[in-house]
Parts: structure tokens; C-alpha cells; sequence
């Protein structure tokens, strides 16, 4: 679950849609199970168990296989809309599709297989550009699927760590047109709880300000920072630097790509070929 990543086309980051906290989950999940690298349709399962989704929370959250199945079921009736779905296609403005097509049951292993809906899978398989992504492990322990939408939200803009958000398209995006109507409740609701999410449990800490047109407020603008950021220490010698660049653990960025499996960075990949390759030895 750790090494897990969920890649979502932009146009469904910013997509309208509802969903509670466990449908977020189970979906995210199945979501981080379909490869970058090859094409899906709607003939191919993917499974989420409830030893899952208690690894994916660190246990912080329990679930029971009835819910687990009322998720599933939820989320065949749950409906996204996405704008401007076909960039080659300016006449059609907008697609309305269900997530899910179908939902198998495993009940002696407390699991479910999720069957993506056919409109939606262009929007999570094979994405070529204007995607974004993230490692599921840092969604798992949110308690707000308010949290989950914000994070989604920056994570697109994370190369710059700064986001302004419309305060209408944001409760479009929530589907929240008719609820929290007052400022006040809106932000004790919904942004509150999401910051607090994403402070609390993933890898990147946000703040965030309001901006008012007239006497109204208008707009949110978050700023966010990653806690634990990778720094590359420089290099001075060419040659060193050129090694440093093609191996990682002494293995080739080519023999990384080549054994790879999806979700894996390459210092994790690299980190697993080094040991199974020590077995060999050891054997």
C-alpha cells in the first residue's frame, strides 16, 4: 500500500463530484492499482479488501466488511461530472458518467472488485499529459474527504506551491452549491477540516488566506510546503555526477525501468532488485 500511487487526469482532479470518506478510499485505492504504462478497459477488476483500507489508515480507522460492501454499492450510483471532457471536441462541454460500471464480491476474504465505467478509464489510464499524482499512503489516515479533494487540489499546482481557488467553483467542484451557504460555516466545515487533514497526515503542510471582492469573500489562497522535502546534495566532480545520475544503488536507471513495478520510485525499485539480487547470491 506504501509504494502505491494514484494518477488522476487533471480534468478529473477538477471534476465535480461527491463522495463520502470510505468511497474516497476504496476508489483511490483501485485508482492506484492501474499502470501508467498500459491501457484498461472495463472488463479489468480491481480489488480493495478491508485489511487494506486498516493498513492504508495505520489501523486508525476501522472497518467492517458491511461497510466496505455499502461503499461499493454507493459508488455505483455516484456520479462525476467533468467539463470540457474532449479537448478535440470544443462543442461538447460537459460529461456526466458514473465511476464504477459493476462490483464483484469476495466475502470469505472481506474484499470487493471494482469495475471502472468505460467514460472515465481514459481519464485514469494512460494519461499522457495534464495529470496528477501522489502516494496513496499520504490520503490514508484523512478524516475528511474534504481533505482528500483539497490535497488533490494542490498537488496539481505542487511545482509551485501556491493555489488560488474561486470560492464558487470550489463548492461546484464539492458539489456544496446548497450547503454552508454562510462563510463562517464554510470554513468551519470544509476548509478548516481539510487543512487540518493535510497538516496532520500527509507529507505537506498548508496555510491559507481569504481574498474578498467588495465585501465578499471570493477566494481562498493556499500556500503549501513539503515537511520532509529531498535535497540533492551538490556534486562537483563531472564524472561522479554522470554515475550519480545513471545508477541508483549501483544499478542502472535502465535495469531499473526494465524490472520496475508500477507504483515504485526508483529508489524503491532499486532498494528491491539490490536485495532480491543479494538472495540470489546467498542461495
Amino acid at each position: 500500500m506504501k509504494n502505491l500511487v494514484v494518477i488522476k487526469s487533471n480534468r478529473v482532479i477538477e471534476a465535480s463530484y461527491k463522495l463520502t470518506l470510505i468511497e474516497q478510499k476504496v476508489l483511490s485505492t483501485c485508482v492506484a492499482q492501474i499502470s501508467h504504462f498500459k491501457s484498461i478497459d472495463s472488463t479489468d477488476g480491481f480489488e480493495v479488501s478491508v485489511n487494506d483500507l486498516a493498513s492504508l489508515s495505520a489501523g486508525q480507522h476501522r472497518n467492517e466488511y458491511r461497510d466496505l460492501k455499502i461503499a461499493a454499492e454507493r459508488l455505483l450510483t455516484r456520479i462525476v461530472t467533468i467539463n470540457n471532457p474532449f479537448p478535440s471536441e470544443k462543442r461538447v462541454t460537459q460529461l456526466k458518467t458514473h465511476w464504477v460500471s459493476s462490483v464483484a464480491y469476495i466475502p470469505e476474504e472481506a474484499t470487493v472488485r471494482l469495475y471502472f465505467a468505460s467514460p472515465i478509464i481514459p481519464y485514469l489510464s494512460q494519461i499522457s499529459k495534464e495529470f496528477t499524482q501522489y502516494n496513496l499512503i499520504h490520503i490514508g489516515q484523512m478524516s475528511s474527504t474534504y481533505g482528500i479533494r483539497l490535497y488533490e487540489l494542490l498537488m496539481q499546482w505542487k511545482s509551485t506551491g501556491k493555489r488560488e481557488v474561486e470560492l464558487d467553483w470550489f463548492r461546484q467542484c464539492l458539489q456544496l452549491e446548497k450547503k454552508y451557504s454562510s462563510i463562517k460555516d464554510f470554513k468551519l466545515y470544509v476548509i478548516d477540516p481539510a487543512v487540518s487533514d493535510i497538516n496532520t497526515h500527509s507529507n505537506y503542510n498548508v496555510s491559507w488566506t481569504q481574498r474578498k471582492t467588495g465585501r465578499r469573500v471570493t477566494h481562498f489562497t493556499f500556500t503549501f510546503t513539503e515537511k520532509n522535502p529531498v535535497v540533492e546534495l551538490p556534486v562537483k566532480n563531472k564524472a561522479i555526477k554522470k554515475v550519480k545520475e545513471e545508477t541508483i544503488q549501483g544499478i542502472t536507471k535502465a535495469e531499473i525501468e526494465k524490472q520496475a513495478r508500477p507504483g515504485e520510485s526508483y529508489e524503491q525499485a532499486a532498494l528491491r532488485i539490490m536485495r532480491e539480487n543479494l538472495k540470489g547470491v546467498k542461495s
